[in-house]
């Protein structure tokens, strides 16, 4: 029989309904499938890793896993990338250049402007959603960074969340740096990992490689599909820290200082072919703020505290490369290694962000407080380097060796900034073994790439709109025959800092004072790869020319308009509602990082705290040992305990058993500073004055009720009392912000150094 018109719910049913199942037809529908024999893909990507910092690139330090990647495949010398984080990752993952995906900067501003949404557009396809709808599983672990700050909460949108992007499965950390020891804030899939304490041998890393391995088995154990693995690093971004095995592996290792290093460093790539005979390594950077000291003209104590840091950057990157081990070594148990491409790279190069001495007190160094009397680095024990106990960073001067041969560093569109490492091995489908690319290639060539060489088509559309087209080219041709690059020209801009590259003539300009006045410079890089030899006033033609080539190119992908940090400040006015008073009840989980801040930086600010009944324990906790505040009962005292970037310091008064309310003031003070007060039952008892106020990027935790989660604010008080869980009634805390009282040129600069800090 037919199917009725008025018959509803038979829409492309393939088989025959009739009235009963005898006198009818089954039909499935199924999922996409990949063609036979499809390849797994890895991508692992390391954050503000140099292009000399592994073994195939000239390093000194242990990489054995990307040793045998490397031979088993093929180097680039001449891939490039945005100079900072989200913007590189929005274009891996898209093949749009970075401000046609919304990503002009960090996911951590909200200027208002088309190429700095800092969400990915709706009609932007990832390669992750292509390789789904081509029959693939697909997992990210790690550092994602595509979503704004201000997003990372419950009840925000979750457009830009790694699941809603394509990914089945996500474990990682949504923001752009992360603690290696205690983890401010993970996240599995769609919600936060409600974590109170770390294991005592925990790191971050392990932990991500935990995850990536256990995908990919559980995979197998169910299907034989093949799958994408999107493996973003954590590491290598500050605040470094590393294990006290890998720490101890590299003592002593960088005595003789970033000079010598980068010597070293550069003999062995142009031994291995990665330079043509004649290239000269880019000398110290020179330049004001970015410049670099002579390793011998420093101090003895200034040598001893410098290498120190080397050590722990050292010993991060080998932890790399064992999490890879692992990675392959389970690709390789299940018989797919030969049938896996991996793919080995960095968002961008190495960074000057600490500074020319660097720093034992990661957010207090560089919250960009110009005030002499800030804390700034405080001066911890050199044995702490590295440990869970501090946030370090090194000088800028082991930042430019990272870059080795090259000038600047992340944020600059000079090869420092752009010029990164590039692995691709395929075994089964590349004849190539070990050989080196010198062919110009771009991080929007990545996805169309993956898809020629696994044979797979690309969608349309996403969610019924007409999909963005890629701006990348496919590379593969480069890959198997060694054919001549088709990305022949490409711009870069970040806060000024630009860039045009076409066909071996580069464009650069560092941003100035006026950022739509740039100082250009000209460099051939077939024979000036190092960018050494400006000749713009010997080809005036060819800087005309390459300028205005430049000027379409920004309009074409949504560069206009040209910010500069200070714009970068703005914030949507909506998110004046997360620094509303706030009533939190006991069991509320940890607050997300941003949400926290919001209620207290700059401001004054009160917290109530309502008693059931008076105990020992955690009243509340914010923070970890990079900075924060905790207010606890302990023997009868109430205590409030501050931690100004690591410098800890306390106050206590006796506490009445029938107390009910205990009343923690903060009052805005000149030179950036609060002066605490505590009150029990509205009666002063305790007071710590004139204290800094913690900015920028701390607290890095949030907000804890009856518990101090995750890193502790007190290194003692964990020590003895674990977290510390209140054990009496705790009714509620509640957080009245007052009136931001710190002048707003003030906040705007802080503000905008932490989003540079962030990436």
């Amino acid at each position: 029989m037919s199917i009725p018109p008025y018959a509803r719910g038979y829409d492309g049913f393939e088989g025959r309904v009739g009235r009963t199942a005898a006198d009818s037809t089954p039909a499935w529908a199924y999922p996409p499938s990949a063609p036979p024999g499809a390849p797994n893909i890895v991508v692992i990507l390391i954050d503000d890793m140099g292009f000399s910092d592994t073994g195939p690139y000239g390093s000194e330090i242990d990489t054995p896993h990307l040793d045998r990647l490397a031979a088993s495949g093929v180097r680039f010398t001449n891939y490039h990338t945005t100079p900072l984080c989200s913007p590189s990752r929005a274009s891996l993952l898209t093949g749009i250049n970075a401000h046609r995906a919304g990503y002009g900067y960090v996911s951590n501003a909200d200027p208002g402007f088309p190429g700095l949404r800092l969400e990915l557009a709706d009609d932007a396809l990832t390669l992750p959603e292509m390789l789904r709808d081509n029959g693939y599983a697909t997992y990210a672990v790690g550092k994602w960074h595509l979503v704004r700050d201000a997003n990372m909460g419950p009840g925000r949108t979750k457009d830009s969340w790694p699941t809603q992007r394509g990914f089945d499965r996500y474990y990682g950390s949504l923001e752009g740096l992360n603690s290696f020891f205690h983890p401010n804030q993970l996240t599995s899939d769609n919600g936060a990992v409600e974590t109170e304490e770390y294991p005592e041998n925990y790191y971050l890393t392990d932990d991500l490689t935990d995850h990536a391995v256990g995908y990919i088995k559980d995979l197998r154990a169910h299907s034989p599909k093949p799958f994408f693995l999107y493996f973003a690093h954590v590491a290598m971004h500050g605040p470094l820290q590393a294990k006290q095995a890998d720490r101890a592996k590299y003592r002593g290792k960088y005595a003789a200082g970033w000079d010598r290093l980068r010597e070293s460093r550069f003999a062995r790539q142009l031994a291995d072919g990665l330079f043509p005979e004649g290239t000269r390594q880019a000398p110290r950077n020179s330049e004001p703020g970015y410049d670099v000291e002579p390793w011998d003209s420093l101090t003895e104590d200034q040598q001893r505290r410098f290498a120190r840091y080397m050590e722990v950057y050292a010993g991060m990157v080998d932890s790399i490369d064992q999490s890879i081990g692992r990675v392959l070594q389970v690709i390789e148990d299940l018989g797919e290694l030969d049938n896996t491409i991996v793919v080995f790279t960095s968002d961008n190069g190495g960074t000057a962000e600490g500074g020319p001495e660097g720093t034992r007190s990661y957010f207090a160094e560089f919250a960009g407080v110009k005030d002499p009397d800030w804390v700034g680095d405080v001066p911890h024990d050199e044995d702490l380097i590295g440990t869970a106990r501090l946030g370090v960073h090194y000088p800028r001067g082991w930042g430019q060796t990272s870059n080795t041969p090259f000038r600047f560093y992340k944020g600059q569109t000079f090869a420092g900034g752009v010029r990164v490492p590039f692995v691709l091995s395929w075994p089964a489908g590349l004849p190539a073994r070990g050989e080196i690319r010198h062919q110009y290639a771009y991080v929007t060539d990545l996805a169309p790439t993956l898809l020629d060489l696994a044979g797979l088509n690309v969608p349309a559309e996403r969610q019924g709109r007409p999909a963005l087209t890629f701006d990348g080219v496919s590379f593969a041709e480069v890959l198997r025959s060694n054919d001549p690059s088709r990305h022949l020209e490409q711009y870069s801009e970040i806060t000024g800092h630009r860039g045009f590259y076409r066909d071996g003539w580069k464009l650069l300009a560092l941003a100035g004072e006026d950022v739509g006045a740039p100082q250009w410079q000209l460099f051939d890089v077939h024979t000036d790869p190092t960018e050494l030899h400006d000749v713009s006033t010997d080809f005036p033609d060819k800087v005309a020319e390459l300028a205005t080539a430049w000027e379409r190119a920004a309009w074409e992908n949504t560069v206009f308009p040209l910010v500069t940090r200070a714009d970068l400040a703005r914030r949507r006015p909506e998110e004046a509602q997360l620094s509303h008073p706030v009533t939190l009840l006991p069991g509320t989980p940890t607050l997300e990082r941003y949400r926290s801040s919001k209620l207290i930086a700059y401001r004054d600010f009160s917290i109530d705290v309502a008693l059931g009944s008076v105990a020992d324990g955690v009243l509340v906790a914010h923070g970890d040992p990079q900075g924060g505040y905790i207010l606890y009962v302990e023997d009868g005292q109430i205590v409030f305990g501050l931690n100004s970037f690591g410098h800890y310091r306390s106050v206590s008064a006796s506490l009445p058993p029938d107390a009910s309310l205990v009343t923690l003031d903060a009052v805005v003070a000149p030179g950036l500073r609060w002066d605490f007060a505590v009150s029990v039952d509205a009666v002063h008892v305790a007071a710590l004055p004139n204290q800094v106020q913690l900015v920028a990027m701390a607290p890095w935790t949030g907000i804890s009720v009856g518990v101090d989660s995750r890193g502790p604010v007190s290194w003692d008080l964990r020590e003895r009392r674990g977290v510390f869980r209140y054990t009496g009634a705790l009714q509620s805390v509640t957080y009245r912000p007052g009136p931001v009282r710190v002048p707003p040129v003030t906040v705007d600069r802080i503000e905008t150094e932490a989003e540079i800090l962030a990436d």
